[in-house]
C-alpha cells in the first residue's frame, strides 16, 4: 500500500495545528508543525525570533526537520499521513521575506511530492500572536498568497478547506479522500 502524504497548509492563524490535532484524535497518522520547536529552541539560546534575525539558517534548519518528516511519512504504514506544512512552505516564507536561497531549497522542493495540498485561508476571527507568532492579518494574508503560488509553481492545485468548525473542516477533508 502507498502512503498519501497530504499537507495541511497556510499562513498563521489558520488553524493548521487545531485541524492537525483533530485529525490525530480520529486516528490519522499527523506529523506536527515543527517551526515552533525552532524557535523556541533558538529562543532559549538567546535569539529572539530566529526567522526574523537570521532567515537562512531558520530556513536551513526547518528544511532538515520537514525532510526528516518526509521520509517518516514516506515509509508510514499508513493510508494518509497529515503533514502541517510541507517542504515549499519554507521557500514561500523566503520568498515573502524576499530572502535569497541556495537551489538546494528547490529541488528539496521538486524531489518530495505529496499527494494533496489542503489550503486554509487567512481567517480574521482566529487570528492571533504569540511569542512565535507575531504577524498581523495584513502579513497573514500577504504569506497566503506567497504559500499560494509556491505551490503552484510546483504543480500543486491546493485544494481550499472551507471556514467552518473543526469538525466541518475535519469533515471537508475526509470527504475529499473519499472521492
Amino acid at each position: 500500500m502507498k502512503v498519501k502524504k497530504l499537507v495541511i497548509t497556510g499562513g498563521p492563524s489558520t488553524g493548521k495545528t487545531t485541524l492537525i490535532n483533530a485529525l490525530a484524535l480520529k486516528n490519522y497518522n499527523c506529523l506536527e508543525e515543527v517551526s515552533r520547536a525552532i524557535i523556541q529552541e533558538a529562543q532559549q539560546q538567546g535569539i529572539a525570533q530566529l526567522f526574523l534575525e537570521a532567515p537562512l539558517r531558520f530556513s536551513e534548519r526547518l528544511l532538515e526537520e520537514r525532510m526528516l518528516q518526509y521520509n517518516i511519512a514516506i515509509n508510514s504504514t499508513s493510508k494518509y499521513v497529515f503533514l502541517d506544512r510541507g517542504i515549499p512552505d519554507i521557500l514561500a516564507y523566503m520568498d515573502y521575506t524576499k530572502t535569497a536561497y541556495p537551489a538546494a531549497f528547490c529541488k528539496a522542493a521538486a524531489s518530495t511530492p505529496y499527494d494533496m495540498v489542503f489550503l486554509l485561508e487567512p481567517w480574521q476571527a482566529i487570528h492571533t500572536t504569540d511569542g512565535e507568532r507575531y504577524e498581523s492579518f495584513e502579513q497573514a494574508q500577504d504569506i497566503h498568497k506567497c504559500i499560494l503560488n509556491t505551490y503552484k509553481t510546483y504543480n500543486y492545485t491546493p485544494i481550499i478547506v472551507p471556514f467552518g468548525t473543526v469538525e466541518e473542516r475535519v469533515t471537508f477533508i475526509t470527504n475529499t479522500l473519499a472521492q
